[in-house]
């Protein structure tokens, strides 16, 4: 019964498009059928992160190591969404006048916040993992790595062409 409710609930998790934050944004320029607005990225947002918080059925004493998890995968969602927007256009620029050298940058300043912003979560989370059964440390494993890893995963700012790495 536990593995298919953890199947369900990754499932569900990886149908859900990415948001802004912890989830990575479609690159400027790439064709989609849907453009998402920032009304729906919060939703999607809010979506996952109250998926993962259901699929790790805290107990009482763990709920008090929730908030500042869940404050830091919002405060990552809202840094990630200003670089997106910040980056947009000069994506497209850098894309239209083939600077390399700019995309490298741009590539580098991006992996920095991410990196910045990965250790901050990990510092907000570490005390309700370390508080975690075994099988809540496996759901929230996979529920985490859902909501970081999607589509578009690794190409933030501009497709796979922006800089050497494709995370």
């Amino acid at each position: 019964m536990k593995k298919h409710l953890l199947a369900a609930a990754a499932a569900v998790a990886l149908t859900l498009p990415l948001s802004a934050g912890v989830f990575a944004e479609p690159a400027p320029g790439e064709h989609h059928h849907h453009q998402f607005s920032a009304e729906d990225h919060a939703a999607f947002t809010d979506a996952k992160i109250a998926a993962l918080k259901a699929g790790l059925k805290l107990t009482p004493a763990q709920e008090k190591n929730w908030p500042a998890v869940e404050t830091s995968l919002r405060d990552i969602a809202k840094a990630r969404a200003a670089r997106f927007a910040e980056a947009k256009d000069k994506i497209k620029e850098i894309h239209e006048h083939r600077s390399v050298i700019e995309g490298l940058q741009l590539r580098s300043k991006a992996l920095a916040a991410k990196a910045a912003e990965t250790e901050k979560l990990a510092e907000a989370a570490k005390p309700l993992f370390d508080s975690l059964d075994d099988a809540q440390k496996r759901r929230f494993a996979v529920l985490l790595h859902t909501i970081a890893k999607g589509p578009h995963h690794g190409h933030e700012f501009g497709g796979p062409h922006d800089g050497p790495e494709h995370d």
